[in-house]
């Protein structure tokens, strides 16, 4: 295949010339060359080439970080031809899946199968190795997030050699689930799944104060509990949350909550307005229009309540233009050395600006606050880290870092982005 910048191979995302940019349009780059591979062969073949010629290689996975961790100059790959379900293991519940496949083309087959994941995020368009190793999770306080559930893979190393990761080396395992890519190209993922189950989800409007006097026991007593805070009454259209009006017990707009909880059930699907049982992968997604650039730290648990507070408290106070509603949602946490939960239980804490708007203090003065209480980003999620903070913030830091170096000496897996970070 030629990949060269005068034949350029069009790829999944539409783009017939070398610029490409993310979903929501806030990051972009002009590659050398690009390409599409529809086998594992194929993709070695096509890294080993480029790094011989000395360039750098990222792969795209479906645009959905806010971050530079996708941009390259070098060869830009996709691995939109590269999908689907390789293998069932159903006695050990594992399934193994080509690393292109999206997470709602793997709950289809799953649910064909009978089987289910163990938790899920909001969105369900992702490719499944991006998805997972930038730290995406779903919420509940006794759940990982979904990279916890990778008991496999496959990486690509610079040379077009393949490392088989698995439980029989388990560091490369805990440093390979929330690793950005930079250990190597994912070629497939097998993750840990679990028996079908149906979930009981049910959301109203509550005050604020309310939910807080709540918090602890709404997280204990159900399987995944979450809520929007809406400082604003249009609040709510900017994520295109439905309208719970009528489930408000006060009848106010602002400084209000949209909660959310689910339960897994033995009960039949049915659905209305507020309140639904279906499939479980049918139940977490909700729809978003890419018009947010977003936030996103883990702070701990023991300081979520204080950490929330002081955003809201800055967001009404100095920030009145951020109208965005923060979500607020809860994770377990994990032994994977780069994940944002390592070792800590947490809450996520998300604020988004506006494109086309100058957010960059609102966005500082939010960081600044999550990491006075020990925050930790989402790494496709926008941050201000710098590669002194990750060796502060990540006790494993030191470790990833060499790690990465062993496999990629030449850094050809890493970006600017990158480098700062992790080199």
């Amino acid at each position: 295949m030629n990949t060269s910048s005068n034949n350029m191979h069009i790829n999944e995302f539409g783009i017939e010339h070398a610029h490409w940019r993310n979903w929501v349009g806030n990051q972009s780059c002009v590659r050398a060359a690009r390409a599409a591979p529809t086998s594992e062969d194929e993709l070695c073949t096509l890294i080993r080439d480029a790094t011989g010629k000395g360039l750098n290689v990222r792969v795209a996975g479906s645009g959905h970080s806010f971050t530079p961790v996708a941009l390259t100059s070098g060869l830009h790959l996709t691995l939109a031809n590269m999908t689907g379900v390789r293998h069932i293991d159903h006695e050990k519940r594992r399934v193994t899946a080509a690393a292109g496949t999206t997470i709602n083309q793997l709950v289809g087959v799953l649910k064909a199968e009978g089987l289910s994941m163990i938790n899920q995020g909001d969105i369900d368009s992702q490719a499944l190795a991006g998805a997972l190793t930038t730290g995406t999770h779903g919420t509940g306080i006794t759940l990982g997030n979904m990279a916890s559930s990778i008991v496999g893979m496959k990486l690509v190393q610079p040379d077009g050699e393949i490392i088989v990761v698995d439980e029989s080396t388990p560091d490369l395992l805990l440093a390979s689930r929330v690793s950005l890519g930079v250990l190597g190209a994912i070629s497939e993922i097998t993750l840990q799944v679990t028996d079908s189950f149906n979930l009981h989800e049910r959301i109203w409007r509550e005050d604020f104060e309310s939910v807080m006097e709540k918090h602890d026991e709404l997280a204990r007593k159900h399987r995944h509990f979450s809520f929007f805070w809406c400082p604003y009454e249009q609040s709510r259209h900017c994520y295109c949350l439905p309208d719970t009006a009528a489930t408000s017990t006060t009848g106010r707009t602002t400084d209000v909550c949209e909660v959310k909880v689910m339960d897994i059930t033995d009960r039949p699907p049915f659905e209305s307005a507020f309140e639904k049982v279906a499939y479980s992968s049918d139940v977490y997604p909700i729809e978003y229009v890419p018009n947010f650039h977003e936030l996103e730290y883990a702070v701990p648990l023991i300081h979520s309540k204080d950490a929330l507070r002081a955003v809201r408290k800055l967001m009404l106070e100095d920030f009145p233009e951020a109208i965005y509603p923060i979500e607020y949602r809860f994770t377990a946490g994990d032994g994977a050395w780069m994940s944002p939960f390592y070792e800590q239980d947490s809450v996520t804490i998300s604020v988004s600006g506006e494109p086309g708007t100058d957010y960059w203090d609102y966005l500082r003065a939010v960081d600044a606050i999550l990491r006075a209480y020990g925050g930790r980003p989402h790494w496709g999620k926008m941050h201000f880290l710098t590669g002194e903070d990750v060796a502060a913030l990540y006790p494993r830091a030191g470790d990833f870092r060499a790690l990465r170096r062993q496999l990629d000496p030449q850094g050809f897996y890493l970006n600017d982005h990158l480098s700062l970070l992790f080199r």
